[in-house]
C-alpha cells in the first residue's frame, strides 16, 4: 500500500546542474525527479520507507540568470582529516588564496514548484511500522515547518521553503494549456553496483504544466 502527499516548494534561487556540463554549471528547466525525492527526504526519511514521484508541477514561468562565484580547486583529504583527530598534531587544511578559482552558473530565478509525490514501505520497517503511522508524521512535520536538514533546491546555497496542500488544493500554473518537451532529464541514479554507480535518464514532456512520471520510460 501507498500514501500519497502534495507538497508546494518555491524559493528565489535553483540550480539543479546537468551532469554532462562538467566546467560550468547550467541548470535544467525545472527541479529534477531526484532533486524532489532529496526535499521530501530532508523533511522525513526513514528507512522503512521509499518516496516516489508521481508528478511535478512547474507553477512560475522559468526565468534563468547568470552568477560567477569563487570556489576552491580541492578539498581537504578525509584520510588527512582523521589523521589529524588521531594524533592530535598534524594539520588538516586548504589555503583558499593558492587554490581559488571563479565559476559561471547558469542558475534558475523564482522557481515554484508543487510536487505529488507516494512512499512505499520497504523490507526495512520494522513490525510496528506501518504506512498510516508514517503518512502522519510526515504531514504533521510539513505542516509545522520541520525537517531533518532544511531542504534545498539544487545546491545547498539555494534553501527552499515548503508547504503541505491538500488533496484538492489547487495552485495555478503559468503553463496552464501549454506543452514543451525538455528532453533526456536525469531521473535519478542506479546505485544497484557501488563500484560503477551510473545515472538514469527520461525524456522530459511537460502538458498543462505538469510533468507526469507515473509511467515515463527511463534509459540509463
Amino acid at each position: 500500500m501507498s500514501y500519497g502527499v502534495r507538497l508546494m516548494v518555491w524559493g528565489d534561487y535553483a540550480l539543479f546542474t546537468r551532469p554532462e556540463l562538467k566546467v560550468e554549471r547550467v541548470s535544467y528547466d525545472c527541479i529534477t525527479p531526484s532533486a524532489a525525492r532529496g526535499i521530501l527526504e530532508a523533511i522525513f526519511w526513514h528507512p522503512g520507507l521509499k518516496w516516489k514521484i508521481d508528478c511535478i508541477q512547474i507553477c512560475n514561468p522559468i526565468r534563468f540568470g547568470n552568477i560567477r562565484r569563487n570556489e576552491v580547486a580541492t578539498k581537504i583529504d578525509a584520510e588527512e582529516i582523521g589523521k589529524a583527530m588521531t594524533d592530535g598534531k598534524s594539520i588538516a587544511l586548504v589555503i583558499a588564496g593558492n587554490i581559488r578559482q571563479q565559476r559561471a552558473s547558469m542558475i534558475l530565478k523564482d522557481v515554484r514548484y508543487v510536487i505529488d509525490a507516494h512512499f512505499e514501505m520497504t523490507d526495512n520497517a520494522s513490525p510496528s511500522d506501518n504506512p498510516g503511522k508514517f503518512a502522519e508524521m510526515f504531514k504533521r512535520r510539513a505542516r509545522k515547518g520541520q525537517c531533518f536538514h532544511h531542504p534545498y533546491l539544487g545546491c545547498r546555497e539555494f534553501p527552499c521553503q515548503f508547504k503541505l496542500l491538500g488533496k484538492e488544493e489547487m495552485v495555478p500554473s503559468y503553463y496552464a494549456g501549454k506543452e514543451q518537451d525538455f528532453g533526456l532529464m536525469l531521473y535519478d541514479m542506479n546505485y544497484q553496483d557501488k563500484e560503477n554507480i551510473t545515472p538514469i535518464f527520461f525524456r522530459a514532456k511537460m502538458k498543462d504544466g505538469i510533468l507526469d512520471l507515473r509511467d515515463c520510460e527511463v534509459y540509463q
